[in-house]
């Protein structure tokens, strides 16, 4: 079960998932519309690239130069997941605290919580972005499940999650929890 994975390991088989997407999206479909309203697949990407590469700095880190995501989306998408496993392979770096939104913390456990979140929630965008297979493991579901009610009405804030999509009442689960993200699958 994920709650016993450490954070490095966790990134490590999301981000593989992640990559898998990835690396299937054809070149063709990178500028298609993405489920985040306004966004393409090459939008999505850019952000996990730059969000990832924006929270080390914050305890003094640096991942290393990447490709941008214009030119080659499977090259920074790499660049970025590898920097960040180094960091996250070291204990002594990603322990460094800092002072973050909800308090104290690790970058460790910052990207146990919210990066690893965006990796299952936003492959998922890039899948479907890309018309590729956009099915979520329950494993994943139940990660990315448990992370929005540990949030409470802190997944609405500005660039976390739009309002909530009603769906019928026999939505299948992965559809309830995309459409409690403001997703519709």
């Amino acid at each position: 079960m994920t709650e016993t994975l450490s954070p490095a390991r966790h990134y490590r088989e999301l981000a593989a998932k992640f990559t898998t997407r990835v690396e299937a999206v054809p070149a063709d479909r990178w500028d298609a519309p993405s489920p985040c309203e306004g966004w393409t697949a090459r939008d999505v990407l850019r952000h996990v690239v730059d969000t990832q590469r924006q929270i080390v700095t914050v305890v003094g880190l640096e991942l290393p130069a990447c490709p941008s995501p214009d030119t080659d989306p499977v090259g920074a998408w790499a660049a970025t997941r590898d920097g960040m496993q180094a960091i996250l392979d070291d204990p002594q770096r990603a322990g460094l605290e800092y002072d973050g939104h909800f308090g104290r913390t690790t970058l460790a456990a910052t990207v146990a919580r919210f990066y690893n979140f965006d990796l299952v929630v936003h492959g998922w965008d890039i899948a479907r972005a890309a018309g590729l297979d956009d099915s979520v493991d329950d494993e994943d579901l139940d990660f990315v499940e448990a992370t929005a009610q540990a949030l409470g009405d802190s997944i609405r804030m500005e660039g976390v999650c739009g309002p909530a999509v009603e769906v019928p009442a026999d939505a299948d689960r992965r559809t309830r929890v995309l459409a409690h993200l403001g997703r519709r699958a």
